[in-house]
């Protein structure tokens, strides 16, 4: 037989053959435990359902009246993730000045840190590690329930989630930086705001920055899914539209979630290109 038709069989085929099988059984008891019926998307009344939202979602609501709101509760819901953003900032900063061992003044020429500020910079972690340990979304619930319907609840429950993810990230990257810099000017009595400011950030803000901008914009959608439990903004209204099964004002919303998300992704291009 030529050499171009000998059978080369795959000597790892019973290898793969057990990890196929071995993932099918860890899979399965997944899709048991998690109710997954994937047939219902097949019921002919759920395709009509289906098929009567799909033809009014082809075609985008575009009445002065409805495009009006639609730009009043885009503002909304910008304005909710900026402000829950700012307050998650005002958070943040001064968790990341304690947690950041590099920033640590008691650790100056011997290299460890004293117990109280060891113990002090363990309790802000565990603060942080809570605050984003909790979804933003059930931050919302709990608010509303506290301070009623409205965007209040969606700009709190924005700044707690955020300013865990904020803290946590900061930190590390100011720790991930030289720290030449930042431990000379503690060695020759900075404050730990202006090596903070004079000695991680030249090489750490771009990336900062960045990241910060990339919070903001999963701020907008997170503020847009938050409206569905009447945290105010877009998201609430597209609520309504949902129950409502109006596909053509929810495809409207849909189209402005995309711009948002551009307009967003377009600043941070243009902050990374400014600090360069």
């Amino acid at each position: 037989m030529p050499a171009s038709l000998q059978r080369h069989p795959d000597p790892a085929w019973r290898a793969r053959v057990a990890m196929l099988a071995i993932g099918a059984a860890l899979l399965w008891p997944a899709l048991v435990l998690s109710e997954f019926k994937p047939w219902i998307l097949f019921d002919l009344q759920s395709l009509k359902a289906a098929g009567e939202f799909l033809v009014g979602f082809l075609t985008p609501a575009h009445s002065p009246e409805f495009l009006s709101m639609v730009l009043r509760e885009t503002w909304q819901t910008v304005a909710i993730a900026t402000a829950g953003l700012t307050l998650a900032l005002i958070g943040a900063i001064p968790a990341t000045l304690i947690v950041t061992e590099r920033l640590s003044v008691s650790r100056l020429g011997t290299g460890r840190m004293h117990w109280a500020a060891r113990a002090l910079r363990q309790v802000v972690r565990w603060v942080l590690v809570l605050l984003r340990s909790v979804p933003e979304l059930v931050w919302a619930i709990l608010f509303v329930r506290v301070v009623g319907l409205g965007p209040t609840a969606g700009v709190l429950a924005i700044a707690l989630t955020y300013c865990g993810m904020l803290g946590k990230v900061y930190a590390e990257i100011l720790e991930s930086s030289d720290a030449h810099a930042t431990e000379t000017l503690l060695a020759n009595g900075s404050s730990r705001l202006a090596a903070l400011l004079y000695g991680a950030l030249p090489e750490s803000g771009a990336e900062l920055v960045s990241y910060t901008v990339y919070r903001w914009e999963c701020a907008i959608r997170g503020s847009a899914v938050i409206g569905f439990v009447g945290a105010g903004g877009l998201g609430q209204r597209m609520d309504e539209s949902t129950r409502m099964m109006a596909g053509g004002e929810v495809c409207t919303m849909l189209i402005m979630f995309v711009l948002l998300v551009a307009l967003a992704d377009w600043v941070s291009k243009l902050l990374r290109r400014r600090l360069g």
